[in-house]
């Protein structure tokens, strides 16, 4: 996790050097965000600066950021609340904007 055993893959690095954020092209062109530019993420715990990747891969209204990258940990902007029992984070959800940098 945030890369331990990821970031020792060089094509794996090759492919993707640095955190990101997906947005949803109708979203993108709303927000006025053109592929590869640099936004800011942020939710009421926190913010990241990512490079913002418009595809259609993730859904309207839906943001995606990788939990792999430690120098842009996406865990700043989500809930640290863990499962009582089982002590693992719960899903990584939570509300979130993307502002221009």
């Amino acid at each position: 996790h945030t890369g331990t055993m990821t970031r020792r893959s060089e094509t794996l690095e090759g492919e993707a050097p640095e955190s990101f954020v997906e947005v949803n092209p109708a979203d993108a062109e709303r927000m006025g965000i053109a592929n590869g530019e640099k936004v800011k993420v942020y939710s009421r715990r926190g913010e990241l600066a990512l490079k913002a990747v418009v595809t259609d891969r993730v859904p309207l209204n839906t943001l995606f950021i990788p939990f792999h990258f430690a120098e842009a940990a996406a865990n700043v902007l989500t809930n640290p609340v863990v499962d009582p029992v089982a002590k693992i984070p719960e899903y990584k959800v939570c509300a979130a904007a993307v502002g221009k940098l």
